[in-house]
């Protein structure tokens, strides 16, 4: 008798299913999954942000070297100093944008415009 009224409990529940797709309800293990997916799906695009930002920063800083020893002459002093600078940068962009080191308050740059001001009279 157990397992009848476990066949006919499951045959319901395939049914309710069945008539909810109809009406496209999701069911909650559906709306648990798609929301896991969601998450995942920001979590990498995230990720994908902070390392492009990152890797774009030393890029430049490269780039930058290269150039300033070419036109210069300093070579490798501009290389290794600009790209110790694109270094920084990068660190400073993903910090920034991960949020833990935020961009000065607007009431703060205001009071050194300010400053800037007065010093300049």
């Amino acid at each position: 008798m157990t397992e009848n009224r476990k066949e006919g409990l499951e045959e319901r529940r395939k049914r309710l299913g069945a008539e909810l797709a109809v009406r496209g309800v999701a069911t909650r293990g559906e709306e648990e999954a798609e929301e896991r997916v969601t998450q995942n799906r920001k979590g990498y695009a995230e990720a994908m942000k902070l390392s492009s930002e990152f890797i774009s920063a030393v890029v430049v800083g490269a780039i930058l070297g290269y150039l300033f020893d070419r036109f210069v002459g300093t070579a490798p002093w501009g290389m290794i100093v600009l790209l110790l600078l694109g270094f920084c940068a990068g660190v400073l962009n993903v910090l920034r944008t991960a949020g833990k080191v935020s961009s000065p308050h607007p009431a703060d740059r205001s009071t050194d415009a300010e400053d800037k001001r007065e010093a300049g009279r």
